[in-house]
């Protein structure tokens, strides 16, 4: 559990009004939501009873409420016991991801950092996730969400937030495919295309490659058109709005996972804005 956590908690469990608690706390409904979501599956037990007109503390909510401010007091002690304050982190911020990370990873993370340093200026930008590395690295971005690479690069930081299985995805129910014969939509590049690769070299396949695509976005919606199998992050599929009109390859191929997460390179981690989510990112207990 953590202390942002616990301050959340507590103010929902004095307000009964989520609503109200989220205003309080600077965050979205939604938000709040996930929030108390999590510490309910830490607890696992619920911590509110809620319908459409009342919230109550349920026992374990009650149970946790003296825990929750005695945690929270000793923490703000400790904070003023500290010798010196950190100055206020400011500047600007860019950050690089695909629209599955901003709609399944950031919300939470980007919310937290808002309210905890208001005078940094984020700059998110969008687009093809293969790309996020090759743009952090080039200096064009602070911060980007990514794979992790299959080879080591030793001017990268890797923060893992996220695990994520490859999945084979058809237009059409489909038991099995015959790599041979069957049309297939790949990624231009990036981590998902060299294990296919891999996977195709060491069982000796020469593959019926029918289109190259640049994003997860642009394969799901090929493979939608019926252009053949193509293979994604089921993270990316469970975002897509797309993911009903595809159907899951249920016997194919079980290829190595995708470990999402942040990543950066030492120099960008020596600023404070980076730092600061960073830290943020570590201290949430996001990662995997």
């Amino acid at each position: 559990m953590d202390i942002h956590a616990l301050e959340v908690f507590l103010k929902t469990a004095e307000l009964l009004h989520f609503g109200q608690a989220s205003r309080a706390c600077n965050l979205s409904p939604s938000a709040l939501t996930r929030t108390i979501q999590r510490l309910e599956e830490e607890m696992d037990m619920p911590l509110f009873l809620r319908d459409n007109r009342n919230v109550a503390l349920t026992a374990a909510g009650t149970h946790l409420l003296g825990y929750a401010r005695n945690a929270v007091l000793e923490w703000k002690n400790f904070q003023k016991s500290l010798p010196s304050q950190k100055a206020q982190v400011s500047g600007t911020l860019s950050l690089y991801a695909s629209i599955s990370a901003v709609y399944s990873l950031l919300p939470d993370l980007l919310e937290t950092y808002r309210s905890a340093h208001p005078e940094v200026q984020i700059e998110l930008r969008t687009g093809d996730a293969e790309k996020a590395v090759e743009q952090m690295l080039s200096g064009e971005i602070d911060l980007a969400i990514a794979a992790l690479p299959d080879r080591k690069q030793t001017q990268l930081e890797f923060l893992p937030l996220a695990e994520t299985p490859l999945i084979f995805i058809a237009p059409h129910p489909l038991d099995r495919i015959d790599f041979s014969q069957t049309p297939l939509v790949v990624p231009q590049s990036g981590v998902a295309r060299r294990r296919l690769d891999r996977w195709l070299k060491e069982h000796g396949i020469l593959p019926r490659i029918s289109s190259e695509v640049s994003g997860n976005e642009a394969l799901i919606a090929m493979v939608r058109l019926g252009a053949g199998v193509g293979i994604v992050p089921q993270l990316a599929l469970e975002r897509s709005p797309f993911r009903d009109d595809v159907r899951v390859v249920e016997n194919a191929p079980l290829l190595k996972p995708y470990v999402v997460g942040l990543c950066s390179s030492k120099r960008n981690l020596k600023q404070p804005s980076v730092q600061a989510m960073w830290h943020l990112a570590e201290k949430r207990g996001d990662t995997v």
